[in-house]
C-alpha cells in the first residue's frame, strides 16, 4: 500500500498557517480542528516548517506565557521530513519510527499535497490486515 491510497481514502485537506502566525494562533488552530500538527507554508504553498502540540508545550515551558505571542517561525521544525504519494506504508512507518515523527507531510511536485499521521498509518495497516484475512477465509472456503 502507498501513501496515495491513504490520502485518497482520508482526504488531502491539511491545516496550514504562515511563519508569521503567532504560537497562540497555531495553538487555537490545533484545538479547533482537533489535530496534532500544523504545517507552516510560504505564499507558494511550499513547506517551510511544522509545529506540533509538543513544540508549543516546550516553548511555554522554556519561555512562559510570552511564547504564545511569538511567531511560529521561532519554534517550528524547519527540517521537515516529507514523503511522496509513492512512498510505501512500510517506508513511512520506518521514517516515523526513526524520526519519532507523528505527522509527515506529503509533497507532490514541491507543493504540499496532504499529511499522514501515525493514526492514519495504523488504520490503513489494520484495514490491509483485515482485507488479507478475509481473502484467506474466502480462499479456504472455496
Amino acid at each position: 500500500m502507498r501513501v496515495k491510497a491513504i490520502l485518497d481514502q482520508k482526504g488531502r485537506a491539511v491545516l496550514t498557517t504562515s511563519p508569521q502566525a503567532t504560537v497562540r494562533e497555531a495553538a487555537r488552530l490545533l484545538s479547533e480542528h482537533h489535530v496534532g500538527a500544523v504545517i507552516i507554508v510560504d505564499q507558494h504553498e511550499h513547506i517551510v516548517g511544522i509545529v506540533a502540540e509538543r513544540d508549543i508545550v516546550a516553548a511555554i515551558a522554556s519561555h512562559g506565557a510570552e511564547a504564545l505571542d511569538k511567531p511560529v517561525l521561532l519554534i517550528m521544525w524547519k527540517n521537515v521530513h516529507r514523503c511522496s504519494e509513492d512512498t510505501s506504508v512500510g517506508e513511512l512507518m520506518a521514517m516515523m519510527s526513526a524520526r519519532r515523527a507523528r505527522h509527515i507531510p506529503v509533497e507532490h511536485q514541491g507543493r504540499l499535497a496532504g499529511i499522514i499521521s501515525i493514526g492514519d498509518v495504523v488504520k490503513a495497516h489494520i484495514r490491509q490486515i483485515e482485507r488479507e484475512a478475509e481473502e484467506m477465509k474466502a480462499y479456504i472456503a472455496s
